[in-house]
């Protein structure tokens, strides 16, 4: 049996997946560890390699997510990184976010407030429906401010330029969070938002079984 290792978002765990079908597959959520004071992403991810027990694993990352599984592919050897609306290199975060990065903007935006969702955030990541919204404002909710925080940070000033030649890159064209043009993805889907995994999870776990 196939062993999938998933990566959830940034402010979002496993539930983010529940709605994917991946019957036949073992199954591991990567679980958000406590950063610790000046904790790099690098040296965060040589952490989470302690969660795979798998030689040569298969890792599905969302958002966040998926960049922190390009930096765990740095301390592993891996079969497959499958990224699901996110990024490659450091060039597919947008540029205002690489801007506010530089400007350290994103420390001026108290995070308990970055964790209330309102009608923009939900526009903005793709909560189309009701459940989605619900699930959407209740990760947050629960979602660790120190990591949260931590995190925006790690998106806003990530310097990777490695490209693994195994990566599978799934992206939606209307993915507003971090846009389309701004990336180069194998794979698009012509609807897909940001929370595809939500509101287009058939296609996407198709996908994925395809691609594994």
């Amino acid at each position: 049996m196939k062993h999938l290792y998933l990566f959830s978002g940034l402010g979002a765990d496993h539930r983010v997946f529940q709605f994917l079908n991946l019957e036949g597959f073992q199954v591991t959520y990567i679980q958000w560890l406590k950063p610790v004071a000046r904790e790099s992403m690098q040296q965060y991810a040589a952490r989470l390699t302690e969660q795979i027990i798998t030689v040569k694993p298969v890792l599905v990352g969302l958002s966040f997510g998926g960049m922190m599984a390009m930096e765990v592919a740095k301390h592993i050897e891996t079969e497959k990184i499958i990224l699901i609306s996110s990024a490659k290199t450091r060039k597919e975060i947008p540029p205002y976010f690489r801007f506010a990065g530089k400007l350290k903007l994103n420390r001026i935006v108290a995070s308990r407030r970055m964790k209330k969702p309102n009608a923009l955030a939900y526009k903005i990541m793709g909560a189309e429906n009701a459940e989605a919204k619900i699930l959407m404002k209740s990760i947050l909710e629960d979602t660790d401010t120190d990591f949260f925080k931590w995190a925006i940070e790690q998106v806003v000033t990530w310097n990777n330029k490695t490209v693994h030649k195994n990566v599978v890159h799934i992206h939606g064209q209307k993915d507003r969070l971090l846009p389309h043009r701004f990336v180069k993805s194998d794979i698009t889907i012509a609807d897909g938002t940001h929370l595809m995994t939500i509101s287009n999870a058939n296609e996407i776990s198709d996908i994925i079984r395809k691609l594994v």
